[in-house]
């Protein structure tokens, strides 16, 4: 079945004293585009995400919004600058040389001293990091996925009731092509007897030749044969799995350059109407189409 292009999923896993979590949201876009939101410590996972996404998309703006904690033991260290605690017992033993005073310093005082220490994060295991990474965004594009799925299938129906439409105005138009030669057959017959006022006679052969020839011009026949095999075309398309909508748009505009093609021959108020009907349902599909996958 048909899927749109937007859709929302959204995963977190936790393993290990490790959690990832992932959120996508998709919309539109001629390609396949991703934009990564992550802290720049877990950058490197980007060509992975990127792998697994494509693997089940083909189309669509991603955004992907990654956040990730570490909550191990040895997530962090403690680091010391013993530069700085050199610097502060050194100054602390001058100050009681000099003025006679305890030099009372203990270890815990030593840390608590400005700049003495700092909160280190501590290398992480990127493997560890990577599965957990490829394991939450395939639960999010699960849900992603399905995502958009419904909302392909709300489009599919949408898009049906269109080609139902379309298929109704063509064969109004089919059934109004004889009666449109018959009328100008007589309207012609009725121009030539007013013309001629009864001073002559009508060249019945004549006229039958002129509005042969006039058939021959309006013919819409092979215009009505394409437009049935895009609607059967663009029927099964619906019922087909994967990124349709590029060949979706190419009959979709199709039908539109046969429908141009009959307003262009049409010399009939009705037939110009169900065309004008027709391309406004054509425009319908077309805003449609661009959200399909």
């Amino acid at each position: 079945m048909i899927s749109s292009m937007t859709g929302y999923g959204r995963a977190a896993v936790e393993h290990d004293g490790r959690r990832v979590e992932i959120e996508l949201k998709s919309v539109n876009h001629r390609y396949l585009d991703l934009s990564y939101r992550m802290s720049k410590s877990i950058s490197f996972c980007e060509d992975t995400l990127r792998k697994r996404i494509g693997l089940k998309l083909s189309r669509g703006h991603v955004d992907v919004y990654v956040s990730y904690v570490n909550n191990r033991e040895d997530a962090r260290r403690l680091a010391v600058d013993e530069l700085v605690v050199a610097a502060y017992i050194g100054a602390a033993r001058a100050i009681a040389d000099k003025y006679g005073v305890a030099c009372d310093l203990d270890a815990l005082s030593l840390l608590r001293l400005p700049n003495a220490t700092a909160l280190e994060e501590a290398e992480d295991d990127r493997e560890a990091i990577l599965a957990l990474m490829s394991e939450a965004v395939d639960a999010a594009l699960e849900q992603l996925v399905a995502s958009r799925r419904n909302e392909g299938e709300r489009l599919r129906k949408s898009f049906c009731d269109c080609l139902d439409a379309i298929e109704d105005l063509a064969k109004r138009i089919e059934d109004r092509e004889p009666v449109v030669v018959e009328e100008y057959a007589r309207k012609l017959h009725e121009r030539i007897a007013a013309h001629l006022d009864g001073s002559a006679i009508i060249d019945e052969g004549r006229l039958a030749m002129e509005v042969a020839l006039f058939a021959d011009r309006a013919s819409i026949n092979e215009e009505l044969v394409r437009i049935a095999s895009h609607i059967e075309k663009l029927r099964s398309l619906l019922c087909t799995d994967g990124a349709v909508g590029r060949t979706f748009e190419f009959y979709t505009q199709e039908l539109n350059r046969e429908f141009n093609t009959i307003g262009s021959k049409a010399n009939d108020a009705l037939v110009t109407d169900c065309v004008v009907s027709g391309k406004a349902v054509l425009e319908k599909i077309r805003e449609q189409i661009q959200n399909i996958e």
